[in-house]
């Protein structure tokens, strides 16, 4: 039994061990979280930056000046029909005036 006992030491001895171990990879794991939350913020701010550098429009603004173009088309589309059809209502038929 006295064979047992050294090795229950030894044992008891590694607990320790573990258990300071264990605290440094939940350190470790803590500090990593840390330092993640810290290169999200760089890069968020390095990107928002970044992308007021280059005079990118907002989605919401470009959204709107493209239905302003649609709409000016379509009016375009409705006046140039208008046109044509008040050219052809002045205009006198072919051979009236010789």
């Amino acid at each position: 039994m006295k064979e047992n006992q050294p090795g229950r030491q030894a044992m008891t001895s590694e607990n320790p061990v573990l258990d300071q171990l264990a605290k440094l990879l939940t350190d470790a794991a803590g500090a990593a979280e840390g330092l993640r939350s810290e290169i999200d913020t760089f890069l968020k701010s390095r990107l928002e930056k970044l992308v007021g550098e280059l005079n990118v429009v907002p989605r919401e603004e470009f959204e709107a000046v493209k239905a302003m173009v649609a709409k000016a088309r379509e009016e375009n589309e409705a006046l140039k029909t208008r046109i044509e059809e008040l050219e052809k209502k002045v205009s006198s038929p072919p051979g009236a005036g010789q």
